[in-house]
């Protein structure tokens, strides 16, 4: 017994390499995210803006004002509506571009660069690129439909049209970064279960809705999560293409937010409105990971069953 308790090594000891490389991570990650995200709970509380000098304590009264502001409501809905009309075309279309370069892996590498460098550039240059794209007289997206004789919309001055063009510019500025993630979960299915799926006899939907889906679908799934919480950050694009107008048309949480605090200077809103922000995407987040375990657990068959077959 004596021998084994010398033998122990104290765990800071036998891990000490890895806590010094693990310590600059968990500093960053304290400086730049625990810190402000309790910061901006505590500033919720207080009803303060950076031209005052002392804070009152207010409790959850910026909380009840945003949730009886007809306009704060809206952003709630622009948001829900943004994220639908990115994240389901993203999704859609980087795996179908994944799926394109997978059967013609010639030109795979350049067609992977080339979808890819929109997401090199900033949102603000990629903004101020669709800016010219849509302008309504010179632009040449409304110059294009002009040779299908359609007449085209004022896509950042008409509240009908503002969302989906701020919707047009982020899908071609994510799709690519989706793209790199569908082509290696594609590259890592082994051809071998395609090719002994036609030697069945399946066909080409059948091979992709039987083999290469359901293998595909952590990568699908992890895409989902990842667009879903871009499409709620997005603020770039928005604020240089439209600023939140045209009524209210593009004003989406993010870009609320912005405005109460280094607009109106309403530290404690905008604060409340962070709070907001974070809870929902949590709730999202937590919702795709439940939805995405429960479609797990329907496709692997429990013990007992595997064990009658």
């Amino acid at each position: 017994m004596s021998g084994q308790r010398e033998n122990r090594v104290h765990p800071l000891r036998a891990h000490g390499l890895a806590y010094v490389l693990v310590a600059p991570t968990f500093l960053l990650l304290l400086v730049f995210v625990l810190y402000p995200a309790f910061r901006s709970l505590y500033m919720s509380l207080f009803d303060f803006n950076a031209f005052m000098t002392h804070k009152n304590f207010v409790g959850l009264a910026n909380y009840s004002l945003l949730l009886s502001s007809p306009e704060y409501w809206q952003s709630l809905s622009v948001t829900a509506l943004f994220l639908v009309f990115s994240t389901v075309p993203i999704v859609i279309l980087s795996l179908a571009i994944a799926l394109a370069l997978d059967a013609n892996p010639f030109f795979r590498n350049f067609l992977r660069t080339m979808f890819l460098m929109p997401v090199a550039i900033s949102s603000a240059m990629a903004a101020m690129l669709w800016v010219f794209i849509f302008n309504p007289s010179s632009g040449y997206l409304n110059f294009l439909l002009e040779f299908a004789r359609i007449s085209g919309p004022n896509w950042l001055g008409d509240p009908a049209w503002a969302l989906m063009a701020v919707t047009i510019t982020t899908v071609w500025k994510e799709v690519g970064f989706n793209v790199i993630f569908f082509v290696a979960g594609l590259s890592s299915i082994s051809t071998d279960l395609r090719e002994a799926a036609m030697l069945d006899g399946a066909g080409a939907w059948q091979i992709f809705r039987n083999v290469t889906l359901p293998l595909l679908a952590p990568t699908i799934f992890f895409v989902c999560v990842v667009s879903v919480l871009n499409s709620f950050q997005s603020f770039g694009q928005i604020h240089i293409l439209t600023g939140g107008g045209p009524a209210g048309a593009t004003n989406t949480m993010v870009y609320n937010l912005y405005r109460d605090a280094f607009q109106n200077f309403q530290t404690g809103s905008a604060s409340a409105q962070a709070v907001i922000l974070f809870a929902l995407m949590l709730i999202v987040t937590i919702i795709q990971f439940r939805i995405a375990r429960r479609n797990h657990a329907a496709e692997v068959p429990p013990a007992s069953a595997a064990k009658e077959t």
